[in-house]
């Protein structure tokens, strides 16, 4: 999309979230707009859940081969002089970098980034949800794969479920909304708890998304071959839900802000339910996204297509023409359809950021 393509008042409004005339918008070779940054910001976490690492976790980074704080704020600046204007912190556990709110005062100031949100495990939360929100964080996911606190310790190997529940009464108090909970169903694990979790939207205006479990080599012995874990379709879990709690009712789209989940809501509740089918239901076709690694890859895909490494270019002295340059090579890459069921996936989901 170029300057001359667009209507003065939109070019306007273009040019007060930080486009200039000339600039064009990063599009993939299929035609889709990206305007989505997902920033992996360590590969370290407190946790070490079932479906992402084995028992003893993984080798850490080394610091030095981390992006600097001055490094993520040169390629988010760059992303939204192009149009991007959602930008996600993941991790590893995004809270177990020091000085976050920091980094998130300085992305939240930057022209153009209309969304700033973070996913977390929850566990540390609960002291930094206000730093967060007044930093300028604007919403928040936490990961909840079960609401029994043995089951929650068998999951994560280490946390504790009352500290994930209370990050989340902290973070609805700091108005970080709207406030989602990401479960991944694993059959034979979490699966028949689905009704209860889609429960919590009843009284509460939150978003419960159930996520369906994706098999890495990372978490020790859960492999598609396999494992320990049943893979269950978000179908199946949709139909158990309704089996328990009734028919729901379908949403209409909020746009970016549904991601790529299909919504729906309990007849009467405050909250609401989404189901993304990754592995069932690919949303290949509407995918709006990059992703940076907290080592400084630009991937186009988490499961598939190629990777730019970014941080050489800015290490070896390259300005933001560069990292922009990386960035419409990064979407170039984009595969039209992840090739995951073909086997192709292989990576550390803490480091690339899932």
């Amino acid at each position: 999309m170029l300057a001359n393509e667009i209507a003065p008042r939109a070019l306007a409004d273009l040019v007060r979230h930080g486009y200039w005339p000339g600039q064009e918008r990063i599009v993939d070779a299929y035609g889709r707009v990206v305007t989505y940054l997902r920033v992996s910001l360590t590969d370290r976490c407190n946790l070490r859940c079932l479906y992402c690492m084995p028992p003893e976790g993984i080798p850490w980074l080394p610091c030095k081969d981390l992006l600097s704080f001055e490094e993520i704020v040169a390629i988010v600046e760059a992303a939204a002089a192009c149009g991007v204007t959602k930008v996600r912190l993941t991790g590893g556990e995004p809270l177990v970098r020091k000085d976050l709110p920091n980094l998130i005062e300085r992305i939240a100031r930057l022209p153009g980034i209309e969304d700033l949100a973070l996913t977390t495990n929850g566990v540390l939360l609960a002291s930094c949800a206000k730093d967060l929100a007044h930093a300028g964080l604007r919403r928040v996911n936490v990961s909840l794969d079960t609401l029994e606190p043995e089951k929650f310790r068998r999951i994560t190997r280490l946390g504790h479920l009352d500290e994930v529940l209370k990050g989340l009464e902290a973070a609805a108090d700091a108005g970080l909304a709207p406030l989602k909970i990401n479960t991944v169903i694993m059959g034979g694990l979490n699966d028949k708890e689905a009704p209860d979790l889609a429960g919590l939207t009843v009284k509460r205006d939150l978003e419960v998304r159930f996520i369906e479990y994706m098999p890495l080599d990372e978490s020790g012995g859960c492999t598609r071959a396999g494992g320990t874990i049943e893979f269950v379709p978000s179908a199946t879990t949709r139909e158990h839900i309704e089996s328990v709690l009734g028919p729901l009712q379908p949403l209409p789209s909020q746009g970016e802000y549904d991601g790529p989940a299909l919504r729906f809501r309990i007849p009467g509740a405050r909250g609401s339910i989404g189901f993304i089918g990754a592995m069932s239901v690919p949303f290949c076709e509407r995918c709006n996204r990059l992703r940076l690694t907290a080592s400084g890859e630009l991937r186009s895909c988490l499961l598939d297509g190629g990777v730019v490494d970014v941080r050489a270019i800015l290490r070896s002295g390259g300005g933001r023409n560069a990292v922009i340059a990386a960035l419409r090579r990064t979407a170039e890459l984009k595969p039209k359809v992840h090739q995951y069921l073909a086997g192709a996936f292989h990576g550390a989901m803490s480091r690339i950021g899932g």
